[in-house]
């Protein structure tokens, strides 16, 4: 079977290992392929104590203003048990129409289809009247503090300037084109623990049972509008995704219970005014019981795209190739689009999501084709301005 460019990449990196923080050779054939086309490239290796050292890929053609940048990352989250899989989940395997292998949507299948778009830009058209640049990491389903971070970082130190970017993560829930992501939630980890005094459940005068306040606690955050959400944004959403009380006797009143909560929350909020917020809720509930609460460290903040000149360049691109008018979203997890916000206007758009971290991930032929030819008429409607 002969393979069109963007699928010989992703078929390529997929059969690398990358398992984050591992490379495995990932970043290797993204480099090599982006070198023949006359990119500019740099291996970027960055450390931070207590984490694992990232390797990571910038490559640029082109120079001056207007600078658009891809990002992405090509490492990915373990595979699980290969045997559940119907194909080594390594492998790159092709059938009914399909490619399979961890991280063919999330992300490999995106990076390989604007790689070559831009190839097939540059091939046709030359070197942009701007630049044109890859930003990728190997540390986004991991830490995230070795990567893109420290190439934002990297690159505004060596003078490069970001006009637009675009993030290739899995956006679209039905059919190639429906949804472009123009912002996130953001992300907040914490834990509680009520202190009680453990004793004899059959005289409970002598001791303070902990679990009737974690319980109004739990109820309280799990039941807690925060807020109504925004034009662009659902409403703040909490879960609690955890309660241990660790009680290995019947006949015992414990003597802590420990919860733990992740919030999902819209730019209503600041992480101080959010904190705030929680506080009070879990100490309305307590009652004066003996609560300690912890907010894990958070980078994971809000972040929103005002729909515009550069999102309506993107959906008309789209548009052209599909046929299908995308809508904008700001739905789902954390992406490293939130680092990157802070440079330069930033939309995701990318494969399906319907297959992402799970046994048999894959992605539709036709898709990777597909976005090859979106994120390319993207490049040529972008530089014709």
């Amino acid at each position: 079977m002969t393979l069109s460019p963007a699928l010989s990449i992703t078929r390529d990196l997929l059969r690398c290992p990358s398992v984050t923080p591992a490379d495995a050779g990932a970043l290797g054939v993204l480099e090599q392929r982006l070198k023949e086309a006359g990119f500019a490239t740099h291996r970027l290796v960055f450390k931070e104590e207590g984490t694992p050292d990232i390797d990571n890929l910038f490559a640029k053609i082109g120079e001056g203003r207007p600078h658009l940048v891809f990002a992405g990352h090509t490492d990915v989250v373990p595979s699980g048990n290969p045997e559940r899989w119907r194909f080594d989940p390594f492998s790159g395997e092709i059938a009914d129409g399909k490619i399979f292998g961890r991280g063919a949507s999330d992300m490999k299948g995106g990076i390989a289809a604007f790689a070559a778009a831009a190839i097939d830009y540059v091939k046709e058209h030359g070197a942009p009247n701007g630049a044109i640049s890859f930003l990728i990491t190997g540390d986004e389903e991991g830490p995230a503090v070795n990567g893109t971070v420290k190439m934002l970082d990297w690159a505004k130190a060596n003078g490069e300037i970001f006009d637009h970017c675009i993030v290739g993560e899995p956006t679209n829930v039905e059919e190639l084109g429906d949804t472009i992501k123009i912002g996130r939630r953001g992300s907040l980890n914490g834990r509680l623990v009520v202190r009680g005094k453990q004793g004899h459940s059959a005289h409970p005068h002598r001791a303070e049972n902990p679990t009737p306040t974690v319980a109004r606690i739990v109820t309280a955050l799990s039941t807690h509008v925060f807020d109504e959400g925004t034009e662009h944004f659902d409403r703040s959403n909490l879960e609690v995704t955890s309660i241990d009380i660790g009680n290995q006797a019947a006949n015992v009143i414990p003597g802590e219970a420990r919860a733990r909560f992740n919030i999902r929350f819209n730019n209503v909020w600041t992480l101080e005014t959010l904190q705030a917020e929680i506080r009070r809720v879990i100490e309305t509930a307590a009652a004066g019981a003996k609560v300690e609460v912890e907010f894990l460290p958070c980078n994971s903040l809000p972040f929103l795209t005002a729909p515009g000149d550069f999102s309506a360049l993107v959906a008309g691109a789209i548009e052209q190739v599909t046929g299908r008018r995308p809508g904008l979203s700001t739905s789902g997890g954390t992406s490293d689009a939130r680092f990157i916000t802070r440079d330069c206007p930033v939309l995701e758009f990318g494969l399906l999501n319907e297959s992402i971290h799970a046994v048999d991930e894959h992605a539709r032929l036709e898709d990777v084709d597909g976005l090859t030819a979106i994120y390319k008429r993207i490049i040529e409607t972008y530089f014709a301005r």
